[in-house]
């Protein structure tokens, strides 16, 4: 059975997650940490990134190289438009959450989540407040001037453009931020819908599992 290697609290491991839900690829998640020192999965990542994945023919990292891998290996419900105008939207918009929007996301999440929750560390708020003041409004600007509603982003299907925008406001919901639908109201629309599929339900279960099983092990282990 093929393997996901990583944390379903990283977007971009819970990306992969949705696209064998989506395609309907029965696997096996197993939970590791980026910089995992064990020896199976730096085999795969060498790096020590997640998402890793292993199936019988092939061990890839990186959730942009495994999710085209796996449209070419399981083509029956296609996540990658076929018209090449298209295909080049959908990738531009996967580069579009991976290398730019994830960054101010990720530096609010952290601070706000993993600093004083996980870490016991206080919140840089100025970081915060950059983030969430200079750097994502023109950014979540411009998506806004994207979404057609009722419609995907690109071309006429569900794609691997969606899967990719949606991602890291899951993560979001779990300091309460919410976008204001008063200044991107189809943003607003379009991620609901996208965050209403099974296959991202099924992910943000795993992500509330995996949290939940980590305040147990934080709350019995002994004091520092």
């Amino acid at each position: 059975m093929p393997i996901l290697y990583g944390s379903p609290i990283s977007p971009f491991v819970r990306k992969v997650a949705v696209v064998l839900e989506e395609k309907g690829i029965s696997y096996e998640w197993k939970q590791v940490r980026p910089h995992d020192k064990s020896e199976e999965f730096r085999s795969i990542s060498p790096l020590g990134k997640i998402p890793a994945y292993r199936d019988d023919r092939i061990a890839l990292a990186d959730s942009s190289v495994i999710s085209f891998y796996l449209e070419k290996t399981h083509p029956e419900i296609p996540l990658y438009p076929a018209d090449t105008v298209d295909l080049a939207h959908a990738l531009w918009f996967e580069e579009y959450f991976d290398g730019g929007l994830s960054v101010p996301l990720t530096t609010v999440f952290f601070q706000r989540w993993m600093n004083p929750v996980v870490l016991h560390k206080p919140t840089d708020e100025a970081l915060v407040k950059d983030a969430l003041e200079k750097k994502l409004p023109p950014m979540l600007g411009y998506l806004e001037s994207q979404v057609r509603p009722g419609a995907w982003i690109v071309g006429e299907y569900f794609s691997i453009a969606d899967i990719s925008l949606a991602l890291g406001f899951v993560n979001m919901q779990l300091i309460q931020y919410q976008l204001d639908s008063t200044l991107y109201p189809k943003l607003v629309a379009y991620l609901a819908r996208i965050h209403a599929r099974p296959s991202f339900q099924k992910a943000t279960a795993a992500m509330h599992e995996f949290i939940r099983e980590l305040k147990e092990k934080m709350a019995a282990a002994p004091p520092a």
